[in-house]
């Protein structure tokens, strides 16, 4: 008979199983409730994490809406590109799938070698922005492990010409068109719409097996119609483009604006650049300087003089103003006139002649601070509004900080800086019987409200005054189109040097509309730095505006206002004798009081 195991002898204390099963109760409790507490509270974000670990968002990209001129012509438009992208942990090639891949993607064959063979990396992109037909070769090898990514890469086909007005597109974060500059900048949120998703299901392997049935489609972006006439565009850009090259100039700007409406018809600069390339890169080459730059406007500013003596009442078209010599002394400077002829010039002379000195006088007659009201009025020192990114502000110091001579430089177009848009806009007061029109880049059905700014018989005669500009004895003949009254204003203006002063560089413009009896289209013109020998606005500037307004006159059949020339043996009849006016006395108002 066999003993018993001692160890079956030993008799375990009572409590000992009180206390084991008490630990595996309270285990089993302390299960379920973390399980309630888990299925309870932390429940969306366990599915979350579940989710993330078997589905997969897939963008699904928006098309970025059109950018028109105002006749439906494309000035920017998104081609559709894909990009091929592989898993090297779960790319499998067959034989000789390798070579034919490479040959469909157009990449060395070692190259291709090398980023599948890198299984570390679970995303490489093997190449970026395929045509459709190159994407259609891949597609038909069907090998596992790639992927396909639809994007877009925008197109210019007016390029150079409407480059710095149209701007350009680039790539941020998963995106390869977010607006970058000009229109495409300001309107991005309306061109670029919002991007859709697809959710699809994928295996422990990472591979797409089947569709998750969540779709949200994209909001593709608005087409745009911009306020530019492309035939336009082009006139206005080929004509500067010559002027520059032609005068050896630094650059140059032009902006042709509508009269009845306010809406740019035209806007270029030179030197250009293309955005379909990498020339947008460079911020010197991009800026669109008609909007950005300022510049002392010169002797275009001397009609705005002018109208603001004949609103106050100081003077008349035809009174007439002493300009003694051609020179003005006050305090330390002299001012002197370019071309001096007459002594005894009536105010239409003195802008058909383009006298300093006779500016100077009629603006000494107005008060400091009603002069700087008057320019203000006129938008100087004020944005055009277009919304366009950097738009000039331009400068126009507060009247308390003038001194005398300050005022008598403003008179004729120096201490003061715009852009030639803003240059450009408050032409259109005169164009306008005294209306200010706000400025638009983009096409609307309806024309904007206007704003008084002089009265109409004001804004009369000085269009009446700027017609003598272009005639016989003006300073812009070159800027007279046959069969039409033309009106506008030269301007000759020394560069401000870096550190103060005064270069001896120049800026030579024109700004002018026609016809002059009922002014349709208003050209606003500007050459920097001109460098083969001429420099004045009237033999720079003035041509480029007769080439590209009568050329714009012509092409939308704007009838002709001005008759042909009475000939006499072959030679127009003289003009009649015109006998010395008399002298009429100018006075000089007094300075506004210091405050």
């Amino acid at each position: 008979m066999s003993q018993s195991h001692p160890a079956l002898a030993l008799r375990l204390k009572p409590w000992r199983a009180s206390v084991i099963l008490g630990l595996f109760g309270a285990a089993t409790l302390g299960l379920v409730a973390r399980a309630g507490w888990l299925a309870s509270v932390q429940n969306d974000f366990l599915q979350a994490q579940a989710d993330q670990r078997v589905q997969t968002a897939q963008a699904i990209p928006a098309h970025r809406g059109k950018i028109v001129d105002r006749r439906g012509m494309l000035l920017a438009v998104s081609m559709p590109l894909v990009s091929v992208t592989a898993d090297p942990r779960h790319v499998k090639l067959k034989p000789g799938q390798l070579e034919r891949l490479a040959k469909a993607l157009e990449v060395p064959v070692e190259r291709l070698q090398a980023q599948l063979a890198d299984s570390k990396q679970g995303f490489v992109y093997l190449r970026r922005h395929l045509a459709d037909e190159q994407a259609d070769q891949v597609r038909e090898l069907r090998i596992a492990g790639l992927s396909f990514e639809t994007d877009f890469r925008r197109y210019y086909p007016a390029a150079e010409e409407a480059g710095h007005l149209v701007g350009f597109t680039g790539r941020d974060g998963g995106r390869n068109d977010v607006g970058r500059a000009g229109v495409e900048r300001v309107f991005d949120r309306e061109l670029g719409g919002i991007d859709g998703r697809h959710v699809a299901l994928r295996n422990s392997r990472g591979q797409l097996v089947d569709d998750a049935g969540n779709e949200l489609p994209p909001q593709h972006g608005r087409d745009l119609a911009l306020s530019i006439d492309r035939d336009l565009q082009y006139l206005a850009f080929r004509e500067l483009r010559e002027a520059v090259l032609h005068h050896k100039a630094r650059g140059g700007g032009i902006v042709m604006l509508d009269v009845s409406t306010g809406e740019v018809l035209a806007m270029a600069n030179f030197p250009a650049y293309n955005p379909n390339n990498d020339q947008r890169a460079d911020p010197d080459l991009t800026r669109n300087r008609t909007i950005i730059d300022l510049y002392e406007p010169g002797s275009t500013m001397k009609p705005f003089t002018a109208a603001m003596a004949l609103e106050e009442g100081l003077v008349k078209p035809d009174t007439t103003i002493d300009t003694g010599d051609g020179s003005y002394r006050i305090g330390k400077h002299t001012i002197k006139d370019t071309h001096h002829s007459i002594r005894h010039m009536t105010v239409t002379e003195i802008i058909q002649h383009s006298s300093n000195v006779g500016s100077l006088k009629m603006a000494l007659q107005v008060q400091p601070s009603r002069h700087w009201e008057y320019l203000h009025r006129f938008g100087f020192g004020v944005p055009p509004g277009t919304g366009f990114p950097g738009e000039a502000t331009g400068l126009l110091r507060p009247w308390k900080t003038w001194k005398p001579v300050d005022q008598v430089v403003m008179s004729y177009g120096n201490g003061v800086a715009v852009s030639l848009l803003q240059m450009a806009r408050a032409y259109l007061v005169f164009a306008r019987d005294g209306d200010m029109i706000p400025i638009r880049l983009i096409r609307e059905a309806e024309a904007p409200q206007g704003e008084r700014v002089l009265s109409s018989q004001t804004a009369q005669q000085v269009r009446a005054m700027l017609e003598t500009v272009t005639q016989d004895g003006g300073t812009a003949k070159a800027a007279a189109i046959p069969g039409y009254r033309v009106a506008g204003k030269t301007g000759t203006a020394r560069k401000i040097r870096e550190g103060g002063g005064y270069s001896k560089s120049y800026i030579a413009s024109f700004v002018g509309f026609a016809p002059a009896s009922a002014p349709r289209y208003l050209l606003a013109v500007m050459i920097d730095e001109p460098g083969a020998g001429a420099i004045y606005g009237g033999a720079v500037a003035a041509p480029v505006f007769g080439k590209v307004m009568g050329e714009a006159l012509r092409l939308h059949g704007v009838p002709r206002d001005k008759d042909a020339p009475i000939w006499v043996q072959n030679r127009p009849a003289p003009p009649p004798a015109r006998p010395e006016p008399p002298q009429t006395a100018v006075r000089i108002a007094a300075q506004d009081p210091p405050r």
